[in-house]
Parts: C-alpha cells; structure tokens; sequence
C-alpha cells in the first residue's frame, strides 16, 4: 500500500495516534518500521482483551513492519499501574517466568512469527547499576507522575501508592529506547506510560515513537475492562466449549463493541440476537481452535441449550463418592470444583439455586436447603453454561 492507503487502513478500529502526520510520515519511509508491544506476564493466559492490540500490531504486519514484542519479566514484577485504584500484588521473577512459558506460544495464534522479534526487558534492566537507576529516575519528577489520573484517584481517596509503582511507566518509556521503537501500540490506558517513552527517546537523540492507542475491551460482565484478576475473562488457550459458553453470556448491549474490537465489524444486521451470539462465539473459538471443532462446539451447545437435550450431549463427568444424600449447596459446590476447576461459595451456589439455574435431572430446584438423593447417571445441571453427568 501507499502510505496514505496504509494511514487509512491502519487508523480502522483506532482510539487515538499522536500523531497522524508522524506515522504518515514513517510510513513514506520505505523500511519497515519497528512497531513495540510491551506485555507482562502477571498472569499465564493471553485473554480476548490482549487480542484486540495483538490484531492491530498484525496488521503492521501485514504491511510489512516487524514487531517488537517485549516480554516485561522485569515490569510483570510491579504491574503496571494503570486504571488501578489498588496496588497490585507484587510477583517474584520465578513466577513471571513461569506465567510467561507460554506467552510467545499464544501470541503467535495472531502474530506472524517470522515477522515477530521478540525479547525480555530483563536483558537490559538487569545489566543495570543502581546508579544507572537513579540517573534514570532523574529525568522525570514526582509531579508528572501525580498527574496520572489513576493516581489521582488514589490520593484523593486517601490509598496508597507505592514508590516500586512509580517506576512502571519510567522502565516501560527506557524499553521504548532500548529497542528503537518506530510506534508503540497500546490500550487507552497506556497514554501516559507511552508519552514518557517519547520522552526518553528524545532525550536519547532518537526519533521518537508514534502513540497508536486502540480501544478497551469489556469483561463478560459488561462493566469492566477484560482481566483475569476479575474473572470476567474469555482466554485465547482454554477450551472450545468454555471459550463459547462464556461468549454466549455476554449482554446483548455488548455484542456489537465484541463484533467490533474481535472481528472488525458489525454484527449481521438482521439477526436474532441469540443468533448473531452464536454467530460471534463460533468465530472466536474457530480463529484460535479450527473450523472443525468451532462447528462441533456449535453443535454441542444448540444439543446442550437450544434444544435442551442434556441427556445426549457430551458432558464432563463428576464423581460423586461419598455424596449419596446430601444438600443441593453441597453437590452444587462439588460439582464446579470437580468438573470444572472453579471455586463456588456458599452464598454463591445458594443464589444460582434460588434464581433457578440449577437443575437436576430436568427439575429445577430452587431450594438451597433441599436434601437430594445422588445416583449415578443424572444430569446436573449448574447454570446456563455448566452441566455435568454424575458417575
């Protein structure tokens, strides 16, 4: 493409670019240029939300630049800051390490491996004296930092912030410098972190790097951004029929901002709202699974739910030992924990119960006191998107 075809093309889905002028005037440069992607593994799975930034750096891609993906084994230890109102807990290296295993794996779903360079920020920060960090600490003051709304927040609100905290933008401005980057993507939250790098760059003698924000994607929940640490998250490395069952719990209010941010469009006009769900969750799970399993996925789920044949559907197992007559809280709690990995409270289990999401076999029970006798072969059904066949 020409640069102002690629400018174009490039800006679809884009929240903010500081500056348009500048990155028109990189791409007229006839190289590739390096576009930056900082990620930290402060958890192991890359989520939907990461996909929506993991997209558009493909889309650099496409085009002919290289991608510089920094694996932050150094910042993943503090977190970055931004949008918290709380400090995040921090991590050892061991443990970044460890979450970071399969991060290359994952990201190369999207990514171009052979347009991909990718490197850990430990290589430079740890080379470093704390002389060397203290001079870097010099070029930014306390002030600047205390301009970021999130921290704002925090004072106002009378929560602490963490001094290794403000170190987190200032370590992810010297990646900027380190690998010489030519534009650096991030979320809308990323602003300030990324405009320090411009600094730094200019300080350096270097040019300095185009801000390319795109937009935040929602949880499951439709309130908050997609994290892991509020379990409102669909990851790209889970199960076909996890990864559909959660995207069809999603409200309808969200389905067109998914269609949008995942898929680059509009939801089909048109359509039942169920089915243009269906429609969604069988293009994600095909893009990071295969088109065979996104359509047995789709098959299983209109058996298990549309049709509500639970009886004839492919359902995990829970063994129920020792559960022969017990209250339905209890089998309830067993069964996420047994077949599904996932921990229910009480209180948790009592209020599916009473809203009427649990069923057994076909009887919906809204009892949470209920004594129930446990055979096997029965279907348990837990919610709209978990059933289980007891053994």
């Amino acid at each position: 493409m020409q640069p102002e075809e690629a400018l174009a093309f490039l800006k679809q889905g884009a929240a903010q670019i500081i500056s348009e002028d500048e990155l028109r005037e990189k791409l007229a440069l006839g190289r590739p240029l390096r576009i930056k992607l900082g990620v930290d593994p402060t958890t192991s799975d890359i989520h939907l939300g990461h996909t929506v930034v993991l997209r558009k750096l493909r889309q650099f891609q496409d085009l002919g630049h290289q991608a510089v993906l920094i694996i932050g084994d150094f910042t993943g230890m503090i977190g970055d800051p931004s949008g918290r109102s709380v400090t995040r807990a921090q991590l050892t290296h061991q443990e970044v390490i460890a979450n970071a295993a399969t991060y290359r794996e994952q990201a190369f779903k999207i990514l171009d491996p052979a347009r991909t360079e990718t490197v850990c920020n430990g290589d430079w920060f740890r080379a470093m004296s704390f002389e060397d960090v203290i001079r870097l600490n010099s070029r930014v003051t306390l002030q600047q930092m205390l301009q970021r709304e999130d921290f704002k927040g925090r004072i106002d609100n009378q929560q602490p912030i963490h001094a290794h905290e403000i170190q987190y933008p200032i370590m992810q401005g010297w990646d900027s410098v380190m690998v010489k980057a030519d534009v650096e993507l991030g979320g809308t939250d990323q602003l300030f972190n990324i405009l320090i790098g411009r600094d730094f760059q200019r300080e350096e003698g270097l040019p300095q790097q185009v801000v390319f924000l795109v937009p935040i994607l929602e949880g499951l929940d439709g309130l908050r951004k997609m994290s892991k640490s509020f379990g409102n998250f669909v990851a790209i490395n889970e199960s076909p029929s996890d990864m559909f069952g959660k995207l069809m719990s999603i409200p309808d209010e969200l389905m067109a901002r998914y269609y949008e941010l995942l898929l680059g469009r509009a939801p089909p006009a048109g359509k039942h709202p169920l089915e243009a769900k269906k429609q969604l969750a069988f293009e994600i799970v095909q893009t990071y699974h295969s088109s065979a399993i996104a359509q047995k996925t789709l098959d299983d789920w209109t058996t298990r739910f549309s049709k509500r044949d639970l009886e004839h559907a492919e359902l995990p197992t829970f063994s129920a030992s020792g559960l022969n007559q017990c209250d339905l809280v209890t089998l309830v709690c067993s069964g996420y924990r047994e077949a599904f990995d996932l921990k229910k409270s009480r209180s948790e289990a009592s209020r599916l119960i009473k809203q009427g999401s649990v069923e057994l076999d076909g009887q919906t029970v809204r009892d949470p006191k209920a004594i129930v006798q446990v055979k096997s072969g029965q279907i348990l059904r837990l919610d709209k998107r978990h059933a289980v066949r007891i053994t």
